[in-house]
């Protein structure tokens, strides 16, 4: 069964795309706080977030991509089983 994502054990969950931009909003958030702290620990983190967001970007257009194939092929995800692998 998946935490997070939608799934046939989990029709309430959310897309891997709309995951990931809340992810990636929660890191704009936080390096918002530590931008002006000019400390080499924080500029190392914003640093590392900033990494972190580029590869975010990519895994959400990616995600999306996936989205639209999907759609494209099978329709808009339902209820029940999979549209793609095994259940």
């Amino acid at each position: 069964m998946t935490h997070f994502l939608s799934s046939d054990q989990n029709p309430s969950g959310h897309k891997l795309e709309d995951v990931l931009k809340k992810v990636r909003n929660d890191i704009i958030y936080r390096a918002t706080k530590i931008m002006d702290d000019n400390r080499p620990e924080a500029q190392h983190v914003l640093n590392n977030n900033i990494e972190i967001l580029g590869m975010l970007a990519k895994s959400i257009a990616l995600a999306e991509d996936s989205t639209m194939v999907l759609n494209k092929s099978f329709g808009t995800s339902q209820i029940g089983a999979p549209r793609i692998g095994t259940e």
